[in-house]
């Protein structure tokens, strides 16, 4: 039995096999919560998901780029006005760079206000001989290796819900209260490059903003008389992992009558729960949101077609977003097949790099970290590879904060693997820093730059 040839509701994924889903050991609390979760307001509105299509819309025609970033996963520990806000500059502050080398709208989309579950590679995490459940995220279970954090507690469900409505609110302040203003950002990232080793590379780029929002202003163009300038739209994601959760905030649209996961502006589905006979392709089917699909060095042209099919029978631009995360030393063997079959079907979708997953390594020191020069690299043949296959590069998708954290090796400052336990927070994955990901936005302008003016020409 395969999802598409299923009658769809919220909760016809039970029917299938379900991976990455936690063992919850008293099911009639899970069904309390559930029925908890269901009696709450929505975290994001329906007509706020079809505006983030109808801009993915325009990317997926060339018209647009996708910048989508946060954490990896969300922790309840440390969740912070200050810690929110730093990592909402940070993406700003990238949007700033790639709008003006683009010459085009980018899209913001955080995995913020929800990214609080993650896959695991096994079920069981061993250390000094002992061995427990593995951490699936805090909203399945706690971070500490005893007995009992490690086990499964649906009412997890109901604080995420609440952090996420909480981070939602002061997102949106944010965005709509002055923080975001286009003068404010150059600002921050004129500091950057100032203090930057590498600052002689940026400047050019810096200098250019500054005389276009001079000749703004001389053209009357303020804060003052165009909100855009002094405000910004920012959309929210994450992986919808865990199902029961995602299920309970799943709302039908009084307008349309439509089904929408009322959790996040857009969810997708992770490499490793992707199968199509299984319970996430399922589920996902039925979704008005904007869907996203991790797709790994070893999915065939075949499975992104099916992809296509079960996710996005329409053929709809803005639907469906593959997010690529193959390897630096992987992307070129596996990419150009995947974008021809597409082209050559005339399928829509989003392409999206994420360079941070297929790039992770272990430290002799037990660190798991990524290299900023193998993000760099798969990015800029992300974008070769596009480009020399008449496709368009359309997106990025960061794990990233606005912590001075020490966790990705390399860039400008040179953190090396002695420097990672400085100041390493992350639960689960390692994230760029702020720096970092201020130096990468510079660095992949130039492609994104020619990647639009191949748009633009042809």
């Amino acid at each position: 039995m395969t999802a598409s040839k299923t009658a769809w509701s919220a909760n016809s994924w039970r029917k299938f096999p379900a991976q990455q889903q936690p063992d919850y050991q008293d099911l009639a609390q899970l069904q309390a919560v559930e029925a908890q979760l269901k009696s709450f307001p929505p975290l994001v509105f329906a007509e706020e998901i079809r505006s983030l299509e109808r801009h993915l819309g325009n990317v997926c025609r060339g018209n647009g780029f996708l910048l989508q970033g946060g954490d990896c996963a969300e922790s309840f520990q440390d969740f912070t006005a200050p810690k929110i806000r730093d990592t909402f500059k940070v993406i700003l502050q990238m949007a700033i760079v790639l709008t003006f080398a683009g010459s085009c709208p980018v899209t913001k989309v955080a995995r913020m206000a929800g990214q609080y579950a993650k896959p695991r590679s096994g079920d069981f995490e061993t250390i000094d001989g002992l061995s427990l459940p593995s951490y699936r995220g805090d909203i399945i279970n706690g971070p500490d290796f005893t007995a009992d954090a490690r086990i499964p507690d649906p009412n997890r469900m109901i604080t995420a819900y609440h952090h996420s409505a909480a981070c939602l609110n002061l997102l949106r302040a944010f965005a709509q209260g002055g923080l975001a203003d286009l003068h404010k950002v150059h600002k921050w990232n004129m500091s950057f490059v100032e203090s930057n080793p590498h600052k002689d590379k940026y400047q050019e780029l810096v200098t250019k903003l500054e005389e276009a929002l001079r000749f703004m202003k001389v053209l009357g163009i303020t804060a003052e008389t165009h909100p855009t300038i002094h405000e910004t739209e920012l959309f929210t994601s994450h992986e919808a992992l865990l199902l029961p959760y995602e299920e309970a905030l799943t709302r039908i649209d009084t307008l349309t009558g439509m089904p929408y996961n009322c959790s996040a502006h857009m969810v997708w589905i992770g490499e490793r729960t992707r199968q199509l006979d299984h319970a996430h392709v399922e589920f996902f089917r039925g979704l008005n949101n904007p869907l996203g699909v991790k797709l790994g060095p070893n999915t065939k042209a075949d499975d992104a077609i099916a992809l296509i099919d079960a996710l996005n029978p329409e053929n709809k631009p803005g639907r469906l977003t593959f997010i690529t995360r193959m390897g630096a030393d992987k992307l070129a063997d596996h990419l150009p097949q995947l974008i021809r079959r597409v082209q050559a079907e005339g399928r829509h979708v989003v392409w999206s790099s994420d360079p941070m997953h297929g790039n992770t390594v272990k430290t002799d020191n037990g660190f798991k970290t990524r290299n900023f020069d193998a993000i760099v690299r798969e990015l800029e043949q992300f974008f070769a590879i596009h480009q020399a296959e008449g496709s368009y590069a359309g997106g990025i998708h960061l794990e990233m904060t606005g912590e001075d954290v020490t966790e990705c090796t390399g860039g400008a400052y040179a953190i090396s693997e002695s420097d990672l336990a400085q100041r390493y927070k992350s639960q689960c994955d390692p994230r760029l820093n702020a720096d970092q990901v201020i130096e990468l936005a510079f660095l992949v302008s130039k492609s994104l730059a020619n990647a639009r003016q191949g748009q633009t020409s042809s």
